[in-house]
């Protein structure tokens, strides 16, 4: 099993900035996509960005030019460097990692208990 555990939410101000961290561990044969969602009150969850194995980054267009993605494979950690927050990013905010735990079968997808993000205006 995967366990994937966040860390680094809290309340900032409009224009401030903060950064998750989620660590992975457990049985892992391999990673293939590290990412955040992230689920604001009366909403669907939805993508913030990702990052594949491969290095390639993916994101969503409100995260764009403010949010940053960066993995640090030793640690099997990704980390979200979120700056310019505007309040409309208040969310819970959600680690995600495709991975397997062994050679042989697919990859599994899971998630992280969530780290609540407020940014007040």
């Amino acid at each position: 099993q995967v366990q994937l555990v966040e860390s680094g939410g809290g309340l900032v101000q409009a224009g401030g900035s903060l950064r998750l961290s989620c660590a992975a561990s457990g049985t892992i044969f391999s990673i293939n996509v590290m990412g955040w969602y992230r689920q604001a009150p009366g909403k669907q969850r939805e993508l913030v960005g990702s990052l594949l194995s491969i290095g390639s980054t993916n994101y969503a267009g409100s995260a764009k030019g403010r949010f940053t993605i960066a993995t640090d494979n030793a640690k099997k950690t990704v980390y979200l460097q979120m700056n310019s927050l505007k309040p409309e990013d208040t969310a819970v905010y959600y680690c995600y990692a495709r991975a397997r735990e062994l050679p042989s079968g697919g990859p599994n997808d899971y998630w992280g208990q969530g780290t609540q993000v407020t940014v007040s205006s």
